[in-house]
């Protein structure tokens, strides 16, 4: 029997698992699930963010990478990248969204840039409300998409080129997030504009679908269950580094898109991954993540625009538009199940 590299990282010899990976994984779709409220939990933070809602954001931070790292997880089991197929599973939600966050952003600013060239910017960098995860799902999916490609999986070698370039992937990832902002500066960019690029910085975020990958082509899961305790401590160690990095201003004290995220986002990942959680209202949520990415910020941004809750302080205006914007974004995701055709739910994004 040959030792492929995902047998030598396994360390065992086994049954391909790409070949007995399920349509839906429970598991998978429960973390989705777990992140996409975590999203909601960081828009409905009031800003700028205090030093209590720094702590509450800090968290919170990990969701975009989870959902990452799910995608290159899964992709390593399948051991392929349907381009186009993701391509539009992505692309024409949110072209519908698009047009909805466009017309709502047109609607309460009169002096709005229409020009074709502005809104064609707006739409290719998704730049309307919060979506410029859309623009680095497509980065990062078209990177799995040229690794695994160049890898050619199918034999030894390839899946030891495909290890050394997953592994390149995620150096580069942090090079990038370390030095962009930096570089930007120096160049003379205004703060806000060196924020967006941040934001959309492909290569930091492909080192997370890089990390998904690497998992599932080791074929760890089931050992990950057996090591819970320490990489829950680890992963508490990480997240007060992060924490304090981001209180105190040290060093690149960012959001996101520097060293000390990466490693706690990374551990959680691979935590979540290890427990193995599997809620089928947590799981359903997870299958219809996307539906509730594009849409529930519509509900975020009506409450801001219409409903006076600053005045309630911050800690209650959170918790109203946390509630509010969950349960009607989960509501809006079960009715557009229960009673749109499945090609409008594909559409949707539900």
């Amino acid at each position: 029997m040959t030792l492929t590299v995902r047998d030598a990282l396994r360390g065992i010899p086994d049954q391909d698992s790409r070949a007995s990976a399920p349509s839906r994984d429970a598991g998978i779709d429960t973390m989705r699930g777990i992140a996409i409220l975590m999203v909601i939990g960081i828009h409905s933070l009031q800003q700028p963010l205090n030093s209590w809602e720094t702590l509450a954001d800090a968290p919170l931070r990990p969701c975009v990478p989870i959902f990452l790292f799910a995608s290159g997880y899964l992709t390593a089991l399948s051991g392929r990248v349907p381009l186009w197929k993701r391509m539009n599973a992505a692309l024409i939600p949110y072209a519908i969204a698009f047009v909805a966050a466009y017309i709502y952003m047109a609607s309460h600013n009169p002096a709005m840039d229409h020009r074709f060239t502005t809104v064609l910017a707006r739409f290719v960098l998704a730049y309307v409300f919060v979506y410029y995860y859309v623009f680095v799902y497509v980065g990062c999916t078209i990177g799995l998409w040229l690794v695994f490609s160049a890898s050619g999986i199918g034999s030894q070698p390839s899946e030891r080129r495909l290890v050394a370039f997953l592994l390149l992937s995620i150096a580069l990832g942090l090079v990038a997030g370390s030095y962009l902002d930096p570089l930007l500066s120096r160049l003379g960019f205004s703060d806000s504009v060196v924020e967006e690029v941040r934001m959309r910085d492909i290569p930091f975020w492909f080192s997370f679908a890089a990390l998904g990958a690497l998992i599932g082509l080791a074929g760890i899961r089931s050992g990950l269950r057996d090591m819970r305790s320490p990489i829950s401590g680890a992963t508490l160690f990480a997240f007060i580094i992060y924490a304090a990095v981001r209180l105190f201003g040290v060093g690149d004290a960012a959001d996101y898109d520097s060293v000390a995220f990466f490693g706690y986002a990374a551990l959680l990942c691979i935590l979540l991954l290890a427990l193995d959680l599997q809620s089928p209202l947590f799981a359903t949520l997870g299958s219809g993540s996307y539906f509730i990415y594009l849409w529930h910020i519509f509900i975020i941004m009506i409450l801001r625009d219409h409903v006076a809750l600053r005045q309630f302080g911050p800690a209650a205006n959170f918790a109203i538009t946390y509630i509010a914007t969950a349960s009607g974004s989960i509501f809006a995701l079960l009715a557009v199940r229960g009673v749109a055709p499945p090609r409008l739910c594909r559409w949707l994004g539900a």
